[in-house]
């Protein structure tokens, strides 16, 4: 009796042969945004505390920083972060309110807006970071083993080919 297979409806001992229901790329995707969240929870305080913002005014933030010119249209903001124009405008207000970006009209273009880092905006993120990406850091040590990391790299094909010496 002790030999006998468990009953289909409970779920098997990790690492069976039933433990393939979802394809290598879905179980890394769903890794991917289960570690994504814990970090989103950790810097949310974090970010409020050291710059006196939202977690979403923060990315829009990160967003302008990483940018040659630093400045972006409001629109492609919206579309790079997945976020409604009527939000985002209310977030930008908000930036701006605080003094971390500037608003200005394309030239040429009557509803273009472009949004850039202020000064201020630009000091504060340089102060911040290395503790926000300590933050980064520790939270992703904390949720992705060894294996999550394989799962990981199977999101990134180049990644893989480019050596086992490659970090995820």
């Amino acid at each position: 009796m002790a030999d006998s297979p468990a009953p289909a409806d409970q779920p098997a001992c990790e690492g069976s042969a039933e433990d393939t229901l979802l394809p290598a790329e879905l179980r890394a995707w769903m890794q991917l945004l289960a570690a994504a969240g814990a970090i989103e929870q950790r810097l949310r305080s974090q970010v409020k505390e050291s710059l006196g913002v939202s977690h979403d005014e923060f990315l829009v933030l990160c967003l302008l920083a990483d940018q040659p010119g630093a400045a972006l249209r409001m629109s492609r903001i919206a579309e790079s972060l997945g976020r409604p124009k009527t939000r985002l405008t209310y977030q930008i207000a908000c930036l701006q309110h605080a003094d971390l970006v500037t608003r200005r009209s394309v030239c040429g273009d009557k509803r273009g807006i472009e949004v850039a880092l202020t000064d201020k905006g630009r000091r504060l993120l340089r102060e911040v970071s290395p503790a926000l990406a300590e933050t980064v850091t520790e939270a992703v040590h904390g949720m992705i083993d060894d294996r999550q990391c394989e799962s990981l790299r199977g999101l990134l094909p180049e990644a893989s080919v480019a050596g086992s010496d490659t970090a995820v």
